[in-house]
This record gives structure tokens, sequence and C-alpha cells, in this order.
């Protein structure tokens, strides 16, 4: 097969702020950074704002002190849209509720899952447990009832509420209007 000619393009490439996020992903400061490569502070936050272009040999340098690839430093990041629409449904248990799972189907280190309770809509009548690190719980519409063990916290349009993914819980939407809740699972490891 014949390689289809492609012009090059003129957009500059912006890596600056991937080597920013790299540098403080690893809490170093310019100052170490520049002493570590042999270049210095003001070219390494020229850089870092895109003002400039390393050389092939100091960007081979800078990502090995980082501990990042080349290609890193210039691949797409991993973007994933799923519309409302086109979100599969899924059920988690209970009662008068319609819940989809709004986070790509292959993300592992988080899920969103958008409830739709009906009025007096409820949770499993025993205490459950979801299998992740940390939930995060927030009321985008509506009143909601949170059942941990004894207490019982009541939430409105706005509230959130984080505990352990672990703990035993059920819910409860004590209304007589919908009420809409995003569910945020965070996976061991996730964040």
């Amino acid at each position: 097969m014949k390689a289809l000619p492609v012009e090059p393009t003129n957009a500059p490439v912006a890596i600056g702020v991937r080597i920013r996020s790299a540098r403080q992903a690893r809490h170093l400061t310019i100052e170490q950074v520049a002493e570590a490569t042999g270049l210095t502070k003001g070219f390494l936050s020229r850089v870092e704002r895109d003002l400039t272009s390393p050389s092939v040999a100091s960007l081979l340098t800078l990502c090995q002190v980082l501990s990042i690839s080349i290609g890193d430093l210039f691949a797409a990041p991993e973007t994933n849209v799923t519309r409302l629409a086109d979100a599969p449904r899924i059920s988690l248990g209970g009662e008068g509720i319609v819940e989809r799972l709004v986070t790509a189907r292959t993300e592992r280190r988080v899920q969103v899952v958008r409830s739709v309770i009906a009025p007096g809509g409820s949770g499993e009548a025993d205490l459950y447990s979801v299998d992740c690190e940390v939930e995060v719980l927030h009321v985008a519409q509506g009143s909601f009832e949170l059942i941990l063990g004894n207490e019982r916290i009541e939430l409105t349009t706005g509230d959130t509420v984080t505990f352990p993914g672990r703990e035993p819980h059920s819910w409860h939407n004590p209304s007589d209007e919908e009420t809409v809740v995003l569910w945020t699972l965070v996976s061991p490891g996730g964040a």
C-alpha cells in the first residue's frame, strides 16, 4: 500500500505544560531540574511556558530527569465522551431508580453513576457496601436521605457527602418529587 502524502503542519506543539506537570508531580523545583540537567532556570521557565523549544539533546536530558518518555509529551490525551442518551443503564439495586454509567465503560479508576430516583424510591432494605475506596454522593436535584448504620443524613440540591466505599449504607428519596444523584466511585489506587 502506498503511503499517503501528509502535509506537515506549522502549528506549534505545546509540550511546556506537560513538562511542568511532570516536574510538579515529582515535587521538583525549576532550580532542582536546572541543577540536574545543566540547563538554566530561565531556559526551563521559557520551555514550560512554551516560549522556546528545547533541542533534542536538551529534551532527552529533561525527560530522563523527569522520568518520562518523549512520546508522553506529544501523545494526545485519552478522552472519552459519554452522552447521557447513550450512557448504559445499570442496576445497583433498589426500587424506583434508573441508573446510568456516565463514565466510559473502560474507565476503572473512577466511575460516575447518574441516578434518577422516583418519589419514595429507596435502596436495599439491608445495608450494603460497594467495592471501592471512596464514594462521593452529590445531589444534583431534589432531596435525598443517606443511611449509614444508625445515622441518617438529610441532603438537598447541591449537597455532597464523601464516605468510605466499603461503609454499609442505603438510601431513600423522602420527597414527593424526582431526585437526581451523582455517585462517584473511586477505585483503590484510582486517585
